[in-house]
């Protein structure tokens, strides 16, 4: 009988050169049974590369990147346990019925973003909307998230903290009852 290994997990690398990026981004897809999230450019002219799987596959996947991209390496992160919230609002797939209060946590580095959602949705009932990755935002990245305002309140406090200690804290921002046309725009028509 096989065990089914968890795919909730993903690894993050982060390169200075876009031709290291793209051999790097399929040695990684070679390395181990990984899922490609995204392997693209961004801003500053540097490469992000997503996979997601389990922990360990992710961890080889990652190795096998860092081992051809070298001195062009970034930051490279492996992050366990995420919420299943996270891979819809990476991939803008996120659908909501109505929204009490957003909470917007914004920051310099997408891998400390990343962490700091999937914080901020462990530590309370909220439903992360979206995350936008660092195209067309200087290398920066956000997330957007819906619930109560106490509860929009206490995830961006728990969201704030990762991102501080990291000294990674853009801003942020808490949203009682916004208004249905920046919903709607905000999340590019995506509201049911």
């Amino acid at each position: 009988m096989e065990i089914k290994k968890e795919k909730n997990a993903i690894g993050l690398l982060e390169l200075t050169s876009i031709a290291k990026g793209i051999e790097a981004s399929d040695l990684m897809l070679k390395a181990s049974d990984v899922e490609l999230l995204f392997s693209r450019s961004i801003c500053s002219g540097k490469y992000l590369i997503m996979v997601r799987g389990d922990v360990a596959a992710c961890q080889s996947s990652l190795n096998a990147g860092i081992e051809v991209g070298k001195d062009c390496v970034v930051d490279s992160v492996l992050i366990p346990n995420l919420s299943e919230q996270i891979f819809p609002a990476i991939t803008q797939a996120s659908l909501i019925e109505e929204v009490e209060a957003l909470g917007i946590l914004e920051g310099f580095d997408v891998a400390t973003l990343i962490e700091s959602a999937d914080a901020s949705v462990k530590s309370s009932k909220v439903k992360l909307l979206e995350i936008r990755i660092a195209m067309a935002l200087g290398g920066k990245a956000f997330a957007i998230l819906s619930g109560s305002v106490s509860a929009v309140k206490s995830a961006v406090d728990t969201g704030k903290m990762v991102l501080a200690e990291k000294g990674l804290l853009t801003n942020f921002a808490i949203i009682p009852s916004p208004k249905s046309e920046l919903v709607k725009e905000l999340l590019s028509g995506r509201l049911l």
